[in-house]
């Protein structure tokens, strides 16, 4: 699985139209509109490397409203969230 974060910026007052198309595309998991120099964090899974070319310059990119995107792809995950799950497993809360 390949794991990709694309930092967004937009036109101005376009943020919630590009983030609506943007989470459409296949691949975009999420995006969530956010405070600082860039306007969205969207994230890509994908099963596939060469398919990010078509996701993020082909599509995300060709949003109307989008101006700018960096991409960043991921070499690993640690996340407290998955280990949490696998912690819990078979247990209830009561």
């Amino acid at each position: 699985m390949v794991t990709a974060i694309v930092l967004v910026t937009t036109e101005s007052e376009r943020v919630q139209e590009a983030a609506q198309a943007i989470i459409d595309i296949e691949g975009v998991t999420e995006a969530y509109s956010v405070t600082g120099p860039y306007d969205l964090v969207v994230m890509v899974r994908i099963e596939d490397f060469e398919k990010l070319a078509d996701i993020v310059p082909g599509k995300i990119a060709q949003v109307p409203g989008v101006a700018r995107t960096e991409t960043m792809v991921a070499f690993r995950c640690y996340s407290n969230y998955d280990l949490d799950r696998v912690w819990s497993l078979g247990f209830e809360e009561e």
